[in-house]
């Protein structure tokens, strides 16, 4: 029984605009008990099909890969305009390095270091941008901690922090003609965020559930995103397998909302949110070691004239170890 309040999930992205994984920090079922760690995640988000035009959405669409794109950095005449042709998609992948480290019991610091890896497919003319994106840094305090009585067992963490702008968004094409916000790596805004995350484990089964919401600044450009909510629910179920090992498969369900891209402090109209994601997720533990995956798809997308969010899938691998001496009150 003690082993289930052990998981957690944190912060499921902040990050409306570009497909919630511009300051995201969804981390993945993990074991928990003050246990600090790294862990190197790919995400990949996919939007395409035009829903006005009862196109369908594909998790994969022809020319769009799920790890790597064709190209780290080309562009073969690509305008942003939407005009309605069935192979247009947006693909928004990272490869992320996460930390954690218990700084006392009850308080953890968290940084993410993503490079990205984005592909822009319209009208049959491609863009591929690349490089280091911006971090996130961020702080969680655990506010309920009932994790060793017996029943219901429980975990409620608060907490908030900062994306940096460390990603480059000045990239241009070669008539030094910027591309729009989603297609740098960075956007040259400093957001910030509030979440809380409530964990609750009985018998083997466990709930997680995380809301955050995001600010952000403007840009040198007055290029900004509207302010974004995020919520993010995991149903999971601890399955041993010998002394080592444990499996945990979950129903993930994933959403956001925001009015999308701002300029000059008014809304364009582009890459507006209001979708919400579901599927499977499977987390195997080996000693210290982690691998997680999960796949979700789209049972819910609000009209618009934009590609529609067709899916997303996150991979990870980590190590953690939990910690009997912290830089604050010293030893647990």
């Amino acid at each position: 029984m003690k082993k289930l309040i052990l998981l957690g999930l944190l912060l499921a992205g902040a990050l409306p605009g570009r497909a919630c994984d511009i300051c995201g920090c969804f981390m993945g079922i993990t074991p928990y008990d003050n246990q600090s760690g790294f862990s190197l995640m790919h995400r990949y988000r996919i939007f395409n099909g035009y829903p006005l035009l009862g196109q369908p959405a594909r998790f994969a669409p022809a020319g769009a890969h799920l790890l790597l794109p064709t190209s780290l950095n080309s562009d073969d005449g690509y305008v942003h305009s939407h005009r309605g042709d069935p192979t247009d998609f947006e693909a928004f992948r990272v490869v992320e390095l996460r930390g954690k480290y218990f700084l006392a019991r009850r308080l953890e610091l968290n940084a993410f270091v993503p490079y990205v890896l984005n592909t822009s497919q319209i009208n049959g003319r491609q863009l591929n941008t690349s490089g280091v994106g911006d971090v996130t840094v961020f702080a969680g305090y655990h506010l309920l901690r009932a994790i060793e009585t017996a029943g219901v067992q429980s975990r409620l963490i608060v907490g908030g922090g900062l994306k940096l702008p460390t990603g480059d968004f000045r990239r241009a094409n070669a008539l030094g003609q910027r591309y729009p916000l989603l297609n740098q790596v960075g956007t040259g805004t400093t957001d910030g965020f509030v979440y809380a995350n409530y964990i609750g484990g009985f018998h083997g089964f466990g709930l997680s559930v995380n809301g955050s919401y995001r600010l952000s600044s403007e840009n040198a450009f007055r290029n900004s995103l509207a302010p974004g909510t995020t919520v993010y629910a995991s149903l999971f179920y601890r399955v041993p397998l010998g002394t080592h090992w444990q499996a945990y498969p979950s129903a993930q369900f994933f959403y956001e909302k925001t009015k999308g891209e701002t300029l000059d402090g008014q809304l364009t109209g582009e890459h507006a949110m209001n979708n919400a994601l579901l599927g499977p997720g499977l987390d195997v533990y080996h000693n210290n070691f982690s691998l997680n995956a999960s796949v979700q798809l789209p049972v819910y997308t609000a009209a618009t004239d934009h590609p529609a969010s067709a899916g997303r899938l996150v991979l990870a691998v980590g190590y953690s170890f939990k910690q009997t001496k912290y830089l604050l009150h010293g030893r647990s």
